[in-house]
């Protein structure tokens, strides 16, 4: 497998969630957690990106590498590309961009993600899992994306895409025939793609849908799909999906 390297951002500030990282799931922070299933993947270097001092202490006590970024970035692919300018990473170099709210991520996803984009021509590589209810279908907040017959994204929404014109609106609580994916948040971006990325301003479809990977489509990149190769654990993005995970680690809840 050829090398790459992970970068887990880590922001203190969390609208539902305020100092996520540094929650406590089975004696270590959640970062750690995260940092841990990462450095169990096949990445030749694992680094957290943090803008906060408190985020840096905490992981660098557990040992982790930790680079520190500017707070000003509009979202995580711009915090990505100052991170591959400060590691000195050339153009052809990949990296993985795995989330800090995500302490039970498999490692075999990491390296699936990765490999999806060693094997092809594509600026960015990500995952996607079959949808199979409605109610899931349905949601707003579950991300949905469409490929070609090669695995490409043709586009993701927050609709229920594709629309099926002789069955749909559907009833909800049931369950789907195959052909609906759900996007899942792993990418791999070469480097080179990320520093045209910043230069770019924000696309129209990526401002009505509120998701930054559109702003690729717009501008002409490939990026190639993989589904999962196994399920795709939830992150943290609650109080009650961190008594979930600590539930995992056999902690107490908050």
């Amino acid at each position: 497998m050829s090398a790459f390297v992970v970068v887990i951002p880590a922001r203190f500030g969390s609208t539902r969630l305020p100092g996520k990282p540094l929650e406590d799931i089975g004696g270590e922070p959640m970062v750690v957690r995260v940092w841990r299933q990462a450095c169990a993947s096949k990445a030749a270097r694992v680094v957290i990106a943090t803008d906060d001092v408190r985020i840096q202490r905490a992981a660098q006590a557990f040992g982790a590498e930790v680079v520190m970024t500017d707070q000003a970035h509009p979202n995580g692919t711009s915090r990505l590309a100052e991170v591959a300018e400060q590691l000195g990473l050339d153009d052809t170099a990949c990296v993985v961009n795995v989330q800090g709210d995500e302490p039970m991520i498999p490692p075999e996803l990491i390296d699936q993600v990765a490999t999806a984009l060693h094997t092809s021509e594509a600026s960015i590589s990500t995952l996607a899992e079959p949808i199979t209810s409605t109610d899931t279908l349905l949601l707003p907040g579950v991300v949905k994306v469409v490929c070609d017959r090669a695995g490409r994204a043709l586009y993701f929404s927050r609709a229920p895409i594709p629309w099926d014109r002789d069955r749909f609106p559907p009833a909800t609580g049931k369950t789907l025939q195959s052909g609906w994916l759900r996007h899942i948040g792993l990418y791999a971006y070469r480097v080179g793609f990320l520093r045209q990325y910043v230069t770019w301003s924000e696309a129209p479809i990526e401002r009505l849908e509120s998701l930054e990977q559109l702003r690729a489509l717009y501008e002409g990149h490939v990026i190639q799909v993989s589904v999962c190769d196994q399920e795709y654990p939830a992150g943290v993005d609650t109080e009650a999906d961190l008594v979930r995970v600590r539930q995992c680690f056999n902690e107490p809840g908050v």
